[in-house]
C-alpha cells in the first residue's frame, strides 16, 4: 500500500473512532493538533515527517476508552497499544510501528513517559500548542461549561478548587497549566509559538479579571 492510500486509510480509522468524543479531544482537535506538527516541521529540520504525521493524527486514539473510565485508562499509554495493532493489520514496517507508537506513549502532558526522539518531541509539543491562545481559552472554557463549572472566579478560588468541582473554571485551567506550557515545550520552534500564544491568553484573562472587578 502506497504511503498516500495508508494515509487515507489512517484518516478514516481516526475520524470513525473519534466521531462522538467531545469537542476538545474530537477529529477537529486531532487537525489542528496535525496543523500545528506540520508547522513544527518546517524550522524542525531531520524529523521523519510521516512518523510524527501519523502519530499526530492517532495521538486521540484511546479518549473515548480514558472518557468511559472516568480517567482510569491513560489514553496515551491505550492509545499506543490499540494504535499497534491497526497499524500491524495494516502490515506497516516494525520500525514503522515502533517509532510511531513510541511518540504516541510519551505524548501526555501529566504523562511519567518523556518523549526522546525529535518526532515524539515535536507531537508533544503540537498536542501541547492546542492548549495555547485562543484555542486554549475556547477549549478551557468547553471543558468547564460540560461539568458545569461556573463561568470565572477569583485566583484563590480558582487554585484551591479540586479538579471537576464547582471552581474547576477555565480561569483555573489557565494558572495551573496553560499558563506554563511555554517552559514545557520540547522544541525550539514550538517554545517559540507557545510564547507567543500564552501571551494572548494572558491578556485574556487580565481583561477578564477586570471587567469583573477582580
Amino acid at each position: 500500500m502506497s504511503e498516500q492510500d495508508l494515509w487515507q486509510t489512517f484518516e478514516g480509522i481516526v475520524k470513525a473512532k473519534l466521531a462522538n468524543a467531545p469537542g476538545c479531544h474530537d477529529y477537529a482537535h486531532t487537525l489542528r493538533v496535525l496543523h500545528n506538527a506540520e508547522l513544527l516541521l518546517q524550522t524542525e529540520t531531520g524529523a521523519d515527517s510521516f512518523v510524527v504525521r501519523t502519530a499526530a493524527l492517532f495521538h486521540d486514539f484511546a479518549r473515548p476508552e480514558e472518557l468511559a473510565s472516568n480517567g482510569k485508562d491513560d489514553h496515551a499509554q491505550l492509545g499506543a497499544d490499540l494504535v499497534r495493532i491497526e497499524l500491524e493489520q495494516l502490515n506497516c514496517e516494525p520500525d514503522f510501528v515502533d517509532h510511531v507508537t513510541s511518540c504516541i506513549r510519551t505524548h501526555r502532558y501529566r504523562g511519567k513517559l518523556v518523549p526522546e526522539s525529535l518526532e515524539a518531541k515535536i507531537v508533544y509539543d503540537a498536542d501541547k500548542l492546542d492548549s495555547t491562545g485562543a484555542f486554549g481559552i475556547a477549549r478551557a472554557f468547553h471543558f468547564a461549561g460540560r461539568i458545569g463549572a461556573c463561568l470565572h472566579n477569583t485566583a484563590e478560588e480558582a487554585v484551591n478548587s479540586s479538579a471537576y468541582g464547582k471552581n474547576d473554571s477555565a480561569y483555573r485551567e489557565y494558572l495551573v497549566k496553560l499558563r506554563h506550557l511555554p517552559e514545557k515545550m520540547l522544541t525550539v520552534s514550538g517554545r517559540e509559538l507557545a510564547k507567543e500564544r500564552a501571551a494572548f491568553m494572558d491578556e485574556f484573562f487580565t481583561r477578564l479579571n477586570n471587567e469583573a472587578g477582580l
